[in-house]
């Protein structure tokens, strides 16, 4: 069974970026709830009130889909490709602590923002053999809570790294783990992939998790994309993962989340 699964950031730094809900999660939590979305996925920064949080969650059924790492790189700038070891090593640390911040809640982290690039006086080879170096043990690390590590490609104009499935089913293919999995955005996918469906096909095992959006950063249903290949493309791989609306807040939150939840049960709701 495919699940739904909606964006809260509680970094007021992000604000801008494309995140349903924003600041108060127990807020958050009880409209998922009366919309029908099985979980929440978390953009939190490391000192997050992990009680609470647990809290709005059990108070309204939810689960925990999985918690992103960028906020490492909004607030204090790091990667795991910087070309000063000590901020690579900070970057570690910090994923390290949103792996267990996370595993507690039995969800995976992500790694997004905080791939990095090269450049910079580092070349892609050197750039691709910090992230392998550090991924390796993240993804072990992650192993211990019974979760993978999540990597996502992103889209050319926020990394020159790992741009499309492809280049993340490479690099995953070098790894010496199998515990880090692929999460495919369709936002970006639509500016990367020269046809999504076919992407999601090739990825197959290798997904591990979905960010549900439109082509134009909108929530699914506000921009061009057609669901219904995207949808016959994930059941035919047989994902049985979340559908996570990481969207621009369009007209406002609950009308975002609204319009995703339809969207939702249109192409993706067991029938």
């Amino acid at each position: 069974m495919i699940r739904s699964s909606v964006t809260i950031s509680l970094v007021p730094e992000a604000r801008g970026g494309p995140f349903v809900f924003w600041d108060d999660h127990a807020a958050a939590c009880r409209e998922a709830k009366r919309l029908g979305f099985d979980a929440v996925e978390v953009f939190a920064p490391g000192d997050v009130d992990a009680a609470a949080l647990r809290r709005s969650l059990d108070d309204n059924g939810l689960k925990m889909a999985a918690m992103g790492t960028g906020a490492g790189w909004v607030l204090h700038r790091l990667t795991l490709t910087s070309p000063d070891a000590e901020k690579r090593q900070q970057a570690s640390r910090y994923i390290h602590d949103v792996i267990d911040l996370a595993g507690s809640f039995g969800a995976p982290a992500i790694i997004g923002s905080m791939q990095g690039r090269h450049g910079e006086g580092v070349d892609k080879k050197k750039a691709t053999a910090y992230l392998v170096e550090s991924l390796v043990p993240l993804s072990e690390h992650a192993r211990k809570h019974g979760v993978p590590l999540l990597l996502e490609p992103l889209n050319r104009y926020e990394t020159n790294l790992i741009n499309t499935v492809e280049d993340g089913v490479r690099l995953l293919g070098s790894l010496a783990t199998d515990n880090v999995k692929l999460l495919v955005d369709l936002f970006h996918m639509n500016i990367e992939e020269a046809d999504v469906a076919a992407a999601i096909r090739a990825g197959a095992n290798a997904i591990g998790h979905v960010h549900f959006v439109d082509s134009n950063r909108r929530p699914a249903g506000c921009g061009h994309t057609d669901f219904a290949p995207i949808a016959a493309a994930l059941r035919d791989i047989q994902y049985n993962g979340y559908l996570s609306a990481e969207a621009l807040p369009y007209p406002d939150p609950v009308a975002a989340a609204s319009r995703t939840m339809q969207t939702y049960q249109k192409f993706f709701a067991a029938k």
